[in-house]
């Protein structure tokens, strides 16, 4: 995609041109190595730096996330101006709702309040995480930094993301699949079947002839269900499993299941050491990043074990490693590893560590997960099927053999 920019030399010179890049982090990458400070980047004529997908969402996705905050830690990082960054960001941005959140940035940073007071305002969108290390960074002068860490955190979670959707599409299309296989034969063979046994008056077994009367039930209003379960289908997904009720609710149910438990745990220790390492690289004290980072881990137990560590352990002159050692709930190489680090000074780094080291457990968990529901869905959909199957060819057995 051709860029064409406005930016300015050392000596003052203004300069323009235009630039093949994938986007304009490329062309602020560009310029930086020439040494230029960035005036202007817009897309040339024919070309659209926001997507038609990108620009008919209403939401702000994690896309734009970590777009927003790699672009501004380059920007910052070539000596442009927070403001000046923000209205660069305005002019070529096309989304409506990015560029109503940016212009609302402006205009609470041209009244004096702090960066990060736009982004407390949406908690929907931008996490405590997110707030407190930009307002840390804000604090600490240090915002291209926090930026930086930020892209490149959004970048590790939606990467997470990522993996666990695509190692659950396999089982969604047979689910799909054995789903229409199985309305297919109670709407057309099922019907057929009965019709036979009607015409030739033959009393087909019970069995039979309860899976038959079901499946003609089912034909009979087979409209009627699929608007049902389209409805439900779609309830369930904006009216209950957005809830804060519903959420909790699939949660718990979720670490009631042994194989999905693992999954969870594995997730929930991934994101505690990820979040506390940013948090403590932001420069915030342990306790302050405990609290934080227990609102984001999202499994109870882990949260309430990294409140006590906070409030009933170090706030009481326990050492880190003292502190972890007391919560069940954490692994012994987590509690080691936070003892060590604590006595060497670097606990972040190690945390880090753990964070690259359990997003691989992740990996590993949900595959774990998919390889023991595959088998589970194909044995129970086999068992619905065969139960179909063998209900017509009993009494088609048993009419053969009138003849």
């Amino acid at each position: 995609m051709r860029f064409h920019y406005i930016a300015s030399q050392k000596t003052g010179k203004m300069i323009e041109g235009d630039f093949e890049a994938s986007g304009t982090a490329g062309v602020l990458e560009y310029l930086a190595g020439q040494g230029l400070r960035p005036i202007s980047i817009k897309a040339a004529e024919g070309a659209k730096e926001i997507s038609k997908r990108m620009f008919f969402k209403k939401n702000i996705t994690i896309e734009d996330k970590v777009f927003l905050t790699k672009y501004l830690s380059l920007m910052l990082k070539v000596g442009t101006d927070l403001l000046k960054a923000i209205d660069i960001l305005i002019t070529d941005l096309d989304k409506p709702a990015m560029r109503a959140l940016l212009m609302e940035i402006r205009g609470a940073l041209e009244k004096g309040n702090p960066f990060y007071s736009t982004f407390m305002k949406y908690p929907k969108y931008f996490s405590p995480v997110f707030v407190n290390l930009i307002k840390a960074g804000e604090a600490s002068g240090n915002l291209e930094k926090v930026f930086s860490d930020l892209s490149f955190s959004l970048e590790k979670d939606q990467g997470l993301r990522r993996k666990i959707k695509s190692a659950l599409t396999y089982p969604a299309i047979l689910l799909a699949a054995s789903f229409s296989i199985l309305i297919l034969l109670v709407s057309f063979a099922v019907p057929k079947i009965a019709s036979v046994f009607s015409s030739v008056n033959t009393q087909p077994p019970l069995f039979s002839r309860i899976v038959i009367s079901t499946g003609l039930f089912i034909s009979d209003y087979i409209w009627f269900f699929l608007i049902f379960l389209i409805v439900a289908a779609v309830s369930f997904w904006y009216l209950f499993s957005k809830t804060v009720f519903g959420k909790n609710f699939l949660y718990q149910l979720g670490t009631k299941l042994p194989v999905i438990k693992g999954v969870l745990n594995q997730i929930a220790l991934q994101r505690f050491a990820s979040v506390l390492s940013s948090l403590l690289k932001s420069g915030l004290s342990i306790l302050d990043a405990l609290e934080i980072t227990a609102q984001t881990v999202g499994l109870p137990e882990l949260k309430n074990s990294l409140l006590r560590i906070s409030r009933e352990g170090i706030s009481k002159g326990l050492t880190v490693g003292d502190a972890f050692r007391r919560e069940a709930i954490f692994p012994r190489v987590v509690v080691n590893l936070m003892a060590i680090s604590e006595k060497a000074g670097h606990i972040e780094d190690i945390l880090g560590t753990l964070s690259d080291f359990y997003s691989g457990e992740v990996e590993t968990a949900i595959k774990t997960m998919v390889s023991f529901l595959e088998p589970v869905m194909l044995v129970g959909i086999g068992l619905v099927i065969g139960t179909i199957a063998i209900s017509i060819i009993v009494p088609i057995y048993q009419l053969i053999g009138q003849f």
